[in-house]
C-alpha cells in the first residue's frame, strides 16, 4: 500500500451509503479481561491483598490493554486505508466519540461533585454550621472547618499544594499544547504535512512533559509536604482528580502519537482526517479539565 492516501478511492467512498460491518473480533473480550485485572490489581495494591500480588495484577491488566490498543488500532487503520468505510461509518464514528467524551464529562463530574459536597456541605457541618453544633460537639469538639483542611479530625496534618510553581507552569504547558495542535490541525487541513508533522509532534511533546511535571509534584507532596492519598479528604480528592486526569493526559498524548505516526506515512487528507479530529477533540477537552481543576483545587 502507498504512503500517500487514496484520493480517488476516498471519493468514490464519500459517495457511498453502504455500511460496513467488520468481522467478529476478539478484542473487546480481551480489553474487559485487562480491566477487570486493572481494577482487581489497583484494589488490590491499595489494600495489600492478595498476598502483595496486586500490583503484578495491575501491570498484566496495564499490558493486555496496550496488545489490545496496539491490535484494534491497527485493524481499524487498515480498514480505513482499505477503502472500506462510508460517509455513514465516518457518521458513526462522530457519534461515538462525542459520546465517550460525554462520558467523560460525567466522570470528571462526578469528582468535581464530591469535591464540592465535601466542601460546601461535610466540612461545615462537622464544624457546626447550618445548626448541626451537637454534631461538632459530640464527633470532634475542636475540629476546624478550614479548606483546605490540612489537619483532619483524626489529628493528621498536611501541607496543601498551592497553585504557584509546577501547577502555573502545567496549566501554560497545557494550554499552549492546545495552540500547537490547533496550528496543527490549520496545517492538515491546508496540506502543509511539514508544518502539521513539526507541531502535532510539539503538542505530544508538551504532554510528556506535563506528565513528568506532574510526576515530579507528586513526589514533592509526598516527600516535602506530607500530602498523600491517606491525608484526610483533602488527600483523597488531591490525588484522585489530578491522578485521573493525569491517566487521561497520558493516554491523550498516546493517541496524538499515533496520529503524528500515522502523518509520516502519508495518512489523512484535507477533507478526511477524523483520527486526527478525534484525538484533538479529547486532547482539547483533557486541558478544560485541567483548567477547572487548576481553579477548583489549587486556588480556590
Amino acid at each position: 500500500m502507498s504512503n500517500s492516501y487514496d484520493d480517488s478511492k476516498q471519493s468514490t467512498l464519500a459517495s457511498s451509503d453502504e455500511y460496513y460491518v467488520p468481522a467478529a473480533s476478539g478484542w473487546p473480550i480481551l480489553g474487559a479481561v485487562a480491566l477487570f485485572l486493572i481494577a482487581l490489581g489497583a484494589g488490590a495494591t491499595v489494600g495489600d491483598l492478595l498476598a502483595g500480588q496486586g500490583p503484578w495484577i495491575l501491570l498484566t491488566g496495564v499490558g493486555l490493554i496496550l496488545i489490545m490498543l496496539t491490535g484494534w488500532f491497527r485493524d481499524v487503520i487498515i480498514e480505513s486505508m482499505g477503502g472500506l468505510y462510508s460517509t455513514q461509518m465516518d457518521r458513526s464514528f462522530r457519534q461515538g466519540m462525542s459520546w465517550f467524551i460525554f462520558s467523560e464529562v460525567m466522570f470528571f463530574g462526578a469528582f468535581f461533585g464530591a469535591l464540592f459536597y465535601i466542601r460546601m456541605i461535610a466540612v461545615p457541618w462537622l464544624g457546626g454550621a447550618s445548626n448541626n453544633a451537637m454534631t461538632n460537639i459530640v464527633l470532634w469538639p475542636h475540629f476546624v472547618a478550614d479548606w483546605p483542611l490540612v489537619v483532619t479530625p483524626d489529628g493528621t496534618e498536611t501541607q496543601a499544594m498551592g497553585p504557584i510553581g509546577l501547577p502555573l507552569y502545567n496549566t501554560i504547558i497545557l494550554l499552549t499544547s492546545s495552540i500547537t495542535l490547533h496550528i496543527a490541525h490549520l496545517a492538515l487541513e491546508n496540506n502543509q504535512r511539514r508544518r502539521l508533522s513539526l507541531f502535532l509532534l510539539v503538542t505530544v511533546f508538551l504532554g510528556g512533559v506535563f506528565v513528568y511535571l506532574q510526576a515530579v509534584e507528586y513526589i514533592h507532596a509526598y516527600r516535602d509536604l506530607n500530602l498523600r492519598l491517606e491525608s484526610g479528604v483533602y488527600g483523597n480528592t488531591f490525588f484522585m482528580l489530578t491522578g485521573f486526569h493525569g491517566v487521561h493526559v497520558t493516554l491523550g498524548a498516546i493517541l496524538l502519537f499515533i496520529v503524528w505516526c500515522r502523518v509520516l506515512k502519508g495518512h489523512f487528507t484535507p477533507q478526511h482526517h477524523f483520527a486526527f479530529q478525534a484525538g484533538a477533540w479529547y486532547w482539547h477537552f483533557v486541558d478544560v479539565v485541567w483548567l477547572c481543576l487548576f481553579v477548583f483545587v489549587y486556588i480556590l
